[in-house]
């Protein structure tokens, strides 16, 4: 029988009656699932920003983030199960791991600091949570399932943040923990995100690490597809939320699929294709609010004779931060230290630009990690003694990048882009292309991101009004 990895991300299990639509999904599939979970929506983020309150001193904080976890995860086991003993049994489950993260939270509290590999393990929460909620929701429609600890099966260095996954003892134990319980027509729910070293620290893969979890399974597994579910109708021409007419890329190649993820496509993680393509493994992007609509298939060679246009990412929520000095005397190996102090903090830079005319870096970093951002900056430039550094916060900025294929048209997708935007007024902060014609990005204010968006979608012939 045909084995399918299924993954479901945030949107999908944000709450019960999330869970409950996933649970219905796979108890109608007429093949094997192996399903990997992501945290409910938002949870991994918290677990992060009660990690940084802990080391700050701010024991209030992480104590309500704690408590909204609780109330959150109960709240979905009191929806979601209607047999007592299970109810008890996930319940206390939950209760137990979130009175754990407390005790690790203070833990951090009494250092002062929070490590990389101490994120990794406060930020592993949520799929513990997740994992066993689903279970339960299966079970509770009368299909045997399993959660397992992606601890248990993924096997990683130890590049805490950004761990990569050892593929050989990562298949062994694949083969020797989930195999068995498909065999026996059991549904194992996996956390995804996170790993384990061979000595059994717990590792993650980094921001929409999940799908690389499930690539990683799928490969192990000698899976015949993989399934990622998320809350749009697949790889669409732009954010639907923005523009409504976005049309659905039906068909995409393995590179295509990369490059779309590479420039901030919601639906995949950069990472995920690397295990399909490896296996071969087909790759299709669905909607779980809208599960009877077929997606984007990813595969290695496409149909010839399909539609071929480029796709709009768009990303909000962002700040762009300034690091530099006040005379000259900003050069290379500045910008490098900034970046590498960012790096070890956990701090993503989703784009940067360098500009030696104005002596500064300029920096694009999502709000929830600019305070953060400026804090380890500051006590980086601290400790080298750096008299004459300065930083702050220029504006809220948003990226949107654009990704064609060759032969589009004759006029190429970077010349046409500059040409809707100065054509629009848009004001450009920042610019990113690689050496091709076909790809570029662009740092623009936040409050003009969702008409760029519009207006792109229209001069580039995608449709839309």
């Amino acid at each position: 029988m045909t084995l399918i990895i299924h993954k479901f991300g945030g949107t999908s299990v944000k709450d019960a009656e999330r869970i409950a639509a996933v649970a219905e999904i796979l108890t109608q599939v007429e093949h094997r699932p192996v399903v990997v979970v992501s945290a409910m929506s938002g949870v991994t983020n918290q677990l992060i920003a009660g990690a940084r309150a802990a080391a700050e001193g701010r024991d209030t904080v992480y104590r309500e983030i704690k408590a909204g976890l609780l109330t959150r995860h109960l709240g979905a086991v009191d929806a979601l199960l209607t047999q007592s003993r299970e109810r008890l049994e996930v319940g206390g489950f939950v209760e137990d791991r979130l009175h754990e993260l407390e005790r690790l939270y203070r833990s951090i509290a009494v250092l002062g600091e929070v490590t990389v590999r101490g994120l990794d393990a406060v930020s592993s929460f949520g799929e513990q949570l997740s994992s066993h909620i689903l279970a339960a929701a299966l079970r509770e429609r009368d299909a045997r399932a399993e959660a397992i600890s992606a601890t248990e099966a993924i096997v990683t260095d130890d590049t805490f943040g950004a761990a990569r996954p050892l593929m050989a003892a990562t298949r062994t134990r694949l083969l020797a923990r989930v195999k068995p319980l498909v065999e026996r027509g059991v549904i194992p729910v996996i956390t995804g995100y996170i790993g384990a070293t061979e000595t059994g620290v717990t590792t993650t893969f980094g921001r929409g690490g999940s799908d690389f979890t499930a690539a990683i399974v799928a490969a192990g597994l000698d899976a015949d597809e993989m399934w990622i579910w998320s809350d749009v109708d697949g790889i669409l021409t732009a954010d639907p939320n923005i523009v409504p007419q976005a049309r659905t890329l039906p068909e995409l190649s393995y590179s295509e699929a990369a490059d779309l993820a590479y420039y901030g496509a919601d639906v995949l993680h950069p990472k995920t294709v690397v295990p399909v393509v490896a296996a071969g493994i087909p790759l299709r992007l669905r909607n779980s609010f809208n599960p009877q609509h077929p997606g984007t298939l990813v595969v290695q060679a496409p149909h010839a004779d399909r539609e071929r246009l480029p796709a709009i990412i768009s990303t909000n929520g962002l700040t762009l931060v300034a690091v530099g000095s006040r005379d000259d005397t900003w050069n290379l190996a500045l910008t490098a230290r900034a970046l590498q102090c960012l790096s070890a903090a956990s701090v993503d830079v989703p784009m940067f630009s360098q500009s030696f005319s104005e002596h500064m870096l300029n920096l694009v970093l999502h709000e929830q990690d600019q305070a953060h951002a400026l804090k380890v900056l500051q006590a980086e430039f601290d400790r080298a003694r750096i008299d004459n550094f300065t930083f702050g916060v220029k504006e809220k900025v948003a990226t949107v990048s654009i990704v064609g294929a060759p032969g589009w048209n004759t006029k190429g997708i970077v010349s046409h882009a500059f040409a809707a935007l100065g054509e629009l007024g848009t004001r450009v902060i920042a610019v990113a292309q690689a050496a091709t014609e076909h790809n570029v990005s662009f740092c623009i204010p936040e409050d003009q991101m969702a008409d760029t968006v519009r207006f792109l979608h229209r001069d580039l012939g995608l449709g839309g009004e």
